[in-house]
């Protein structure tokens, strides 16, 4: 019996030598044909789709450092700009200040010399008036006192 199961054994697995070898050789094509081809794509996949993603990363942080030099260059201008800006109006005040002393100094002068001509048209009335004193005490007299005291008074 036992001669008998491996007489069976010993057909069975003689007779399966070449499923196992059409096995073997499907293994070795599917290997060589399907897979090695199929890993090597994906490998290649992965390699684009990293080399992509990496090739993002790159353009994404050279973009964010153009921005900031934008940015910078932007700051920069903004400040050139207000620090002109500033220089302006210190000139523009500068000559405000200067517009406003020649006109204060020019108002002097004009107060001073009608000041000077009003003293001397009162220093010329006052000599005028000291002149016709006389002329205007006669005329004073005459126009408040009777005539005949006037006259008698001129007699005198």
């Amino acid at each position: 019996m036992i001669d008998q199961l491996l007489q069976q054994l010993g057909d069975l697995a003689l007779g399966s030598i070449p499923t196992i070898i059409i096995f073997v050789f499907l293994l070795i094509s599917y290997r060589y044909l399907l897979y090695l081809p199929l890993m090597r794509t994906l490998g290649e996949r992965r390699e684009r789709t990293l080399g992509a993603i990496e090739k993002a990363k790159a353009a994404i942080a050279a973009a964010d450092a153009k921005s900031q030099e934008y940015e910078a260059k932007l700051r920069a201008a903004r400040a050139d700009i207000f620090h002109r800006r500033e220089l302006r109006l210190q000139q523009l005040n500068g000559q405000r200040e200067a517009a406003i002393a020649a006109a204060r100094q020019a108002a002097h002068e004009r107060v001073a010399s009608a000041r000077a001509a009003i003293e001397a048209d009162a220093a010329e009335a006052r000599s005028h008036i000291e002149s016709s004193v006389g002329e205007l005490a006669g005329q004073i007299m005459r126009a408040v006192l009777p005539a005949e005291l006037t006259a008698a008074e001129g007699v005198h």
